[in-house]
């Protein structure tokens, strides 16, 4: 289908549209624009489709819009779920980690900090060791959680791409008719 609808700046301004997206409407197409699906594709996760949909299209298109883009965010809801699940998994399990060394460096700090008066220069290298093993630890943790935070990204970047693209095409499509 190459059938194409005009939309003008002014009507994004006059629609309430925020200041962030009116200007990178007039960055990319100036004061108006020919609506293609392969333009509102083009430009899929710049735009907020959403909002263009509830603004700017007519109620049986937004209904169909509803109805396309449904199956794209269940999907993307699907491919959160795990994602998310891993990554508290993966979390919790770390700063869990990092707790425990840490509760064992506090005892043996409480302990160096009493042999301390007595000893001051032997307990507080035993109390620096410790406390070294439990930054280490930390920093594990913290990159166990970088990691998984990494995948959650890689795959929500995914999903989330997918459904902007099913939105600027069902926004298009729904604008054009």
């Amino acid at each position: 289908m190459n059938a194409s609808r005009t939309l003008e700046l002014s009507t994004l301004i006059k629609l309430g549209a925020c200041k962030g997206q009116v200007n990178l409407f007039r960055e990319k197409f100036g004061f108006s624009v020919e609506v293609t699906p392969e333009l509102c594709i083009g430009v899929a996760a710049q735009f907020d489709w959403g909002w263009a949909a509830r603004h700017l299209l007519s109620a049986p298109a937004w209904a169909e819009y509803e109805r396309v883009t449904a199956p794209a965010w269940a999907e993307y809801e699907r491919v959160k779920a795990p994602a998310s699940a891993e990554y508290e998994r993966v979390r919790v399990q770390a700063w869990a980690e990092y707790e425990r060394v840490k509760a064992q460096a506090w005892a043996v700090g409480v302990q160096a900090w009493a042999e301390y008066e007595r000893v001051r220069v032997q307990a507080w290298a035993e109390y620096e060791r410790v406390m070294a093993q439990a930054w280490a630890v930390k920093a594990q943790a913290w990159a166990v959680k970088a990691q998984a935070w990494a995948e959650y990204e890689r795959v929500m970047a995914q999903a989330w791409a997918e459904y902007e693209r099913v939105m600027a095409q069902a926004f298009a499509e729904g604008y054009i008719s």
